[in-house]
């Protein structure tokens, strides 16, 4: 097995993981609701997707204190 003669600088390891970070993910605006959702997924606020209703969103009432 191959073992390095010299040790690698840090400016050097570092230089070689500058591809290896993380990406925002992708948000497009949906139609129905306006809000900010993922690409190619259903819109989880209205549950509409391609201009139909893929799923139907309950919304939950607050419970007010007494």
């Amino acid at each position: 097995m191959a073992h390095p003669k010299r040790k690698h600088s840090r400016s050097r390891s570092r230089k070689r993981r500058t591809h290896q970070k993380v990406s925002k993910p992708l948000l497009v605006e949906c139609k129905e609701c306006h809000r900010q959702k993922k690409a190619h997924m259903v819109c989880p606020f209205c549950g509409y997707y391609g201009g139909k209703e893929v799923v139907k969103i309950e919304i939950k009432e607050k419970k007010k204190k007494q």
